[in-house]
């Protein structure tokens, strides 16, 4: 046997916070230390963070990058290191990794795969590493090896997949077994997605099986740089055994996860394999002398949490996820509490409920004082013994009723502040719109009536609304959310500069009937350790409405739009799956063969020319979370012109068609 303790860490980084980012990598450094851990792998980009966006070009960051890294180099004496960070080479910029040994740079690493879809866009500001390709870098005033690398220290042959290296078809770990690896490090920044865990584990898991080699991923955690969301789950694998998993979500700012391993057993299967041909010519081979101190075997690290288990995993995921994305937004845009605009309705209450939970899953995890010291620059002066008085600091909702506000709502959004802990305050904001009513008529010369300016009487009870919780987010210093949802998004459903203000906006990336089946999820049941909320029954037991036409008007969300599960149902197929028109409406046929024709045709025209019209709604909607891959964000995900014919051809076509066939079948 060759017994070695290694361990994954996960930090919580932000793009370009220098002394932030170096401090967790010391404090994983220390921890692992502590724990005897001679092999210690951290996330990609570290140093810098992952999100920089376009300041990767600049000369500034890189030469930071370069001496953060010898700054953090001496700590790791007496261990192995692995750190990221980007690296320029012959005037192009690439993302490595740099592999500390004793205290020393042993060399660096280029990833060969760049993830360049959906949310990610590493190719705009990197090159891929060539494979075979070797060069050398100057890094304070010494060269060091750089390139398609792997490290010989003290017997222990390493090599990297570097995140997107272990996504693809021909992942390098393949060519890694074939030069001798005995131990793949995987630093990772893999960002949050429904189920998306569940693929990772399973790359893992193959590739130690497969590759006959110890597995080390590490990933960041935290809402790093505003909408990516990172969920941690370090992993270490061996022979197709899970020997260690960490935590996902978690509020701490770095975490580690330790294994002892036997490097030898991993050897030999790979040597049982008779499919396995070693590459002999010992090329880019980087060998640096190391002692690895003796060990014993202990028993396997951390295991999942319990809520990891639950058969709501989506659910528990949701509420996790953008309860943590809060929390980080909220300290590192140095905010000093949420100001939410709580209607009564479903998306708000959702909003209120993410925000207490953002402070109580924290507290529950970590202790109340560390999160209070997290959020620092809230005044020392308010006394919070408990995570609920907490939440009452740092949480207001806000009622702005008019005339045609209902005391359903009304009671509704008072219950739910209630039971979250929020403070409750209430605005009539009827005379500001029947005040901007006369103006608007006075200077028409005419009254304006429902009849003939329906959509603009609505409009303007939501725009009055903004500027009262913008004036107590700016007396507050605090941070005020948007309550839009993704489904409303994709058929511009809401008001510009009205439901929309906010400077983040923490469910837009979430559909309607997901949101919905929520609330019920956390008013019968809640999450694991918190269990249910009861006073949520206010909401849900409504249809949910915008409650801006006249009470007699009885107006609903669905009646002006369509039922949520078809325009979900719309959207997925069209914006997602890239359908047009008229696969579309087979889509819809054959699922609601109970409507007619002419009601599925009606929707279908209803989604695809809102959908047109509003591309310039969804350009200025505030920051979003990203939770999976159906996102609208058209900053990072989906992107579609502001201006577009509009469908008109494919429904004029759809239509005469169903027509044709309407009258043959008669």
């Amino acid at each position: 046997m060759k017994l070695l303790k290694v361990a994954s860490a996960v930090l919580n980084q932000t793009p370009l916070d220098w002394d932030g980012n170096k401090a967790h990598i010391l404090a994983a450094i220390t921890a692992a230390r502590e724990q005897n851990v001679s092999i210690l792998c951290l996330p990609e980009l570290c140093i810098t963070g992952y999100g920089c966006e376009d300041a990767f070009f600049s000369g500034d960051v890189l030469r930071l990058a370069k001496e953060v890294l010898l700054e953090i180099a001496p700590a790791t004496h007496g261990m192995i290191v692995s750190v990221g960070l980007p690296l320029a080479s012959r005037g192009a910029l690439y993302n490595a990794a740099c592999l500390l040994v004793d205290g020393k740079i042993a060399g660096f690493v280029g990833k060969r795969h760049l993830a360049g879809t959906g949310i990610h866009y590493e190719p705009r500001w990197f090159k891929r590493w060539p494979q075979d390709a070797r060069v050398e870098v100057e890094v304070g005033g010494s060269n060091y090896p750089f390139g398609d690398l792997v490290f010989d220290c003290g017997g222990v042959v390493i090599g990297f997949e570097i995140c997107e290296d272990a996504w693809v078809a021909d992942r390098v770990g393949n060519e890694l077994v074939q030069r001798g690896v005995d131990m793949i490090l995987n630093p990772s920044a893999s960002h949050f997605a429904f189920a998306k865990h569940r693929i990772r584990e399973r790359f893992v898991l193959e590739g130690s099986r497969a590759f006959g080699v110890v597995y080390v991923y590490s990933n960041l955690v935290g809402n790093e740089a505003g909408r990516a969301i990172y969920d941690g789950g370090a992993m270490i694998a061996s022979e197709g055994r899970m020997l260690a998993q960490g935590p996902r979500l978690t509020y701490a700012e770095s975490h580690i996860t330790a294994v002892t391993v036997d490097v030898e057993a991993a050897r030999m299967s790979r040597g049982r394999d008779d499919s396995y041909a070693p590459d002999l010519n010992d090329r880019d081979v980087i060998r640096v002398p190391f002692t690895f101190p003796d060990r014993r075997p202990e028993p396997a690290s951390a295991q999942p949490a319990a809520w990891e288990h639950s058969q709501h995993l989506k659910e528990e995921e949701f509420a996790r996820a953008v309860a943590l994305g809060l929390f980080d937004y909220l300290r590192k845009s140095r905010s000093c509490g949420f100001i939410v605009s709580l209607s009564g309705g479903a998306d708000s209450a959702a909003v209120a409920t993410l925000s207490a939970l953002s402070i109580e899953i924290g507290a529950a995890e970590l202790g109340l004082d560390s999160i209070k010291e997290r959020l620092s620059y809230i005044p020392a002066s308010e006394p919070t013994a408990t995570a609920r008085e907490l939440v009452t600091l740092l949480l207001t909702s806000v009622y702005q009723g008019t005339r045609n506000s209902s005391s359903t709502t009304r009671n509704a959004a008072h219950a739910v502040a209630k039971a979250v802990g929020s403070q409750f305050l209430e605005f009539n904001v009827d005379d500001l719109v029947q005040s901007y009513i006369r103006i608007v008529s006075d200077s028409l010369g005419r009254e304006l009536t429902w009849q003939q300016d329906d959509l603009a009487l609505q409009n303007i009870q939501a725009r009055a609304r903004a500027p009262g919780v913008w004036l107590l987010a700016n007396l507050r210093r605090a941070l005020l959310l948007s309550t839009s949802n993704r489904s409303e998004a994709a058929v511009g459903y809401a008001t510009m500069d009205g439901d929309t203000c906010g400077g983040l906006s923490p469910i837009a990336g979430i559909d309607k009937a997901f949101l919905r089946k929520w609330l019920r999820w956390m008013e019968s049941n809640g999450l694991v350790e918190f269990g249910p909320m009861p006073a949520l029954d206010a909401v849900n037991a409504q249809q949910p409405t915008a409650e801006l036409r006249p009470p007699g008007a009885k107006q609903t969300d669905e009646e002006d739009l369509m039922p949520y599960d078809v325009l979900d149902q719309i959207e997925r197929a069209a914006i997602r799956d890239k359908l047009g028109p008229r696969d579309v409406y087979q889509v819809l046929k054959a699922t609601h063969a109970d409507q007619p024709d002419e009601q599925l045709l009606a929707w279908l025209e209803r989604f695809f020319r809102l959908w047109s019209r509003n591309q310039w709604k969804r350009e200025r909607y505030a920051p979003s979370f990203h939770l999976d891959d159906e996102n609208l964000d058209p900053k990072t995900w989906c992107r579609f012109p502001i201006l577009s014919g509009g469908f008109e051809r494919e429904l004029k076509e759809l239509r005469n068609k169903s027509e044709i066939t309407s009258a043959f079948q008669e």
